[in-house]
């Protein structure tokens, strides 16, 4: 099949903000290296501020802008609708775009609370009844070397799983005189450090392990409790968490110990993820994404110790359709890989993972750690019910 006989798609995207660029790269990139199946089409993007939504779609050759969510969803020429909105939105915009038969691709935490997230969840199972197809966008699964990780895992490389290791470490929060946003605020953003980059690698210790977390006990702090508000006239109120440690236990029997904070000084994005099973571990850190660390402990004692892999093979994980070996990827280059992705299982008539039954199970984690916190870190239960949104996915 030639290029000029890719089925078309049209993507409208909400939203135009930082995730709006990378969403908007990924969809280009996506076209230009994938050659998926359906062909994206970048037709409309939406925003409240139609002039800086038109000079992101000048930027990134979007070909309209719409000011009202609901006239996107409604447009004929729109199959896909991307949210890249903050998270007091996604239900209402992500349920709508569903019900009128569009594919959605909704960016992480899923929604600001399990009842959200079980809603979402169970529009995406009566829609894909219908054919349509839901994504919610945990991208760094699509890290070539945590896609390679989870490879090692599922043959049996390490062994049977008895410790997880996970951080998620930003410093944009570190200077009291920082400004206050929309992230620091709980009826918008659902949760701070938690939800926004905790979520991350809840999913990812998931996904890497094919097992789910069945309880915690937690910790929440706020560390700054009044910002200044952009404008400089005056004080917003903090009312999200800045940092959040928490133990956990995995369906399998692993412990697990899991920290994100936004005040971890000098660390920029620093996902430190680490498995150690009984025949070996996984080491990796994303701000040195190309790289992972594994430990075979059937080696001989003289040779055994953490052999550092660079992940830029062509039989790597999505690495055939980039660069010659030893050329390194980005932060950019998980957003392609998602578009690509989620194109050929709607092409193919497929599951795109992760699901929003997925995200409705981070969401669950994240419910458990903050109960967890409120108690005085008392252990907390998981929620497992399965809802009709859920029925597929659980194991």
């Amino acid at each position: 099949m030639t290029h000029a006989d890719r089925a078309p798609i049209g993507i409208g995207m909400i939203g135009y903000a930082f995730m709006g660029m990378a969403h908007s790269q990924g969809w280009r990139n996506a076209k230009s290296f994938f050659d998926p199946k359906l062909e994206p089409r970048l037709v409309a993007l939406g925003g409240r501020d139609r002039a800086k939504a038109e000079e992101m779609a000048r930027r990134f050759d979007w070909q309209s802008v719409e000011t009202d969510w609901r006239a996107l969803i409604a447009r004929e020429d729109v199959g896909l609708v991307d949210v890249c909105t903050p998270g007091d939105t996604h239900a209402e915009i992500a349920i709508a775009a569903l019900a009128a038969g569009k594919h959605v691709l909704c960016e992480k935490p899923l929604a600001n609370s399990v009842d959200e997230a079980e809603k979402m969840a169970e529009a995406a199972e009566r829609a894909h009844a219908e054919g349509v197809r839901a994504m919610v966008g945990f991208t760094y699964r699509r890290v070539p070397a945590l896609a390679l990780a989870r490879k090692l895992v599922r043959d049996g490389r390490i062994g049977t799983l008895r410790h997880v290791r996970a951080q998620y470490l930003q410093d944009w929060l570190t200077d009291p005189a920082a400004p206050y946003s929309w992230r620091l605020d709980a009826a918008r953003a659902g949760s701070g450090a938690l939800g926004d980059i905790g979520a991350h690698v809840i999913d990812l210790t998931q996904f890497l392990t094919d097992e789910h977390i069945t309880g915690v006990s937690a910790t929440l702090d706020t560390f700054v409790p009044e910002r200044p508000l952009p404008d400089g006239d005056g004080t917003g109120r903090v009312t999200v968490d800045d940092a959040a440690v928490f133990l956990g236990r995995f369906s399998g029997g692993a412990m697990a110990s899991f920290e994100a904070t936004r005040y971890a000084a000098g660390r920029k994005n620093a996902i430190r993820i680490e498995l150690n099973g009984t025949e070996g571990s996984l080491a990796f850190d994303f701000e040195d994404m190309n790289t992972l660390w594994f430990h075979d402990a059937s080696a001989q004692a003289e040779t055994q110790g953490f052999t550092r892999i660079l992940v830029t093979e062509p039989t790597h994980p999505y690495l055939g359709a980039w660069w010659p070996p030893g050329h390194l990827l980005g932060y950019e280059h998980g957003f392609s890989h998602q578009a690509a992705d989620l194109l050929t299982a709607i092409a193919e008539g497929t599951d795109p993972e992760p699901s929003f039954a997925d995200g409705l199970r981070v969401q669950r984690v994240v419910a458990a750690v903050q109960a967890s916190a409120a108690a005085g870190s008392q252990w907390v239960a998981v929620d497992e019910t399965k809802t009709a949104g859920t029925t597929r996915e659980v194991a």
